[in-house]
Order: structure tokens, then sequence, then C-alpha cells
């Protein structure tokens, strides 16, 4: 599979079951589903679309839906990256990487005031993979959502202008 070959396809509700199973999926391997979960994953029309949030799903023609990303509105200018996630058998094919990216173009797009994202330490490899996208650990984060999963203990919050200035 290339990921050259991915699409990349806004939500509607027919994808809504994809969304559910593919973070089910990885949340389940590493956590525990919390109330949180459950409201968004079953009902992502309701939690993110409507309130003014967007999803996105990586596509492959033959191999269909890989993964799915979220930007879920917190406020007006805020919003939250969350619900990331690649089908099992698809992770390592930088799925997930192509999939961020697309997400991170269409967020420019937007007038965000921030842009951050809720992790855990056991999730090292996406943490890397945010690093080098943009984001930065931030404790400001931390305390203003980090409770929103009892999961949390790593904030970080897309600074496009501090990535640019590391990798030059």
């Amino acid at each position: 599979m290339s990921v050259e070959q991915l699409e990349f396809v806004p939500f509607n509700t027919a994808l809504s079951g994809d969304f559910l199973s593919i973070n089910r999926q990885w949340i389940e391997d590493m956590f525990v589903m919390e109330p949180s979960d459950f409201a968004m994953l079953e009902d992502p029309y309701r939690y993110i679309i409507a309130p003014g949030g967007y999803i996105w799903f990586a596509a492959h023609k033959e191999l269909g839906i890989l993964g799915t990303c979220a930007l879920h509105r917190q406020a007006e200018g805020v919003f939250e990256l969350t619900k990331m996630g690649v089908r099992g058998h698809n992770r390592g094919l930088k799925v997930g990487e192509k999939l961020l990216r697309h997400v991170l173009e269409q967020s420019e797009k937007l007038s965000l005031a921030c842009l951050y994202l809720l992790t855990n330490k056991k999730c090292a490899a996406a943490i890397h993979l945010y690093e080098k996208n943009g984001f930065v650990h931030s404790q400001r984060i931390m305390q203003r959502y980090g409770s929103a999963y009892e999961r949390c203990d790593v904030a970080m919050e897309y600074c496009p202008d501090y990535h640019e200035k590391v990798i030059k």
C-alpha cells in the first residue's frame, strides 16, 4: 500500500461506524473507554460536527477507511485535535502522518486562536509524530483542558512558527 494513494474524506453519517471502530480499537488496546469517549464516538455528529467541529477519514481505493481524526470545537477559535487513530493492521504505513498533515492543512484555513491535543505518555510514537509536526508540550493547556480525560498526562499545543524555527 502506498500512502500516495490515500484520499481524505470529510465526515458523513455513513462513516460513523468507522469513526467508532477505529477509535475504540486503539483506546481499548491501551486504556479504558471513558464517558466522553462513548459520547463522542457513538454520536460524532452531535458532539463534534454540530458544534462546529470537523472529522476526516484517510481512505484507500482498495483497502477502504484506514484512519480518522477530528477537530473538536471547544470555543470560538479553539479546537482540540482528537480521536486520531489508524486501524491496527494499517499502523506503521505512515497513514497517521499523512492524516495529521491533512488535518493541520485544513486547520490553517480556520481562524484558530488555539489548536491543542491531549494524550498519554504511553502513546510515545504519536507524541513523536506530533512534535515532528509542530506541536509543543504545554503546561498551560494541561491546566486548562487536561482534566477532560482521566488518562491525560500530556498536553500539547500546535505552534507552527516554533516548528519552522526548529526545523531550519
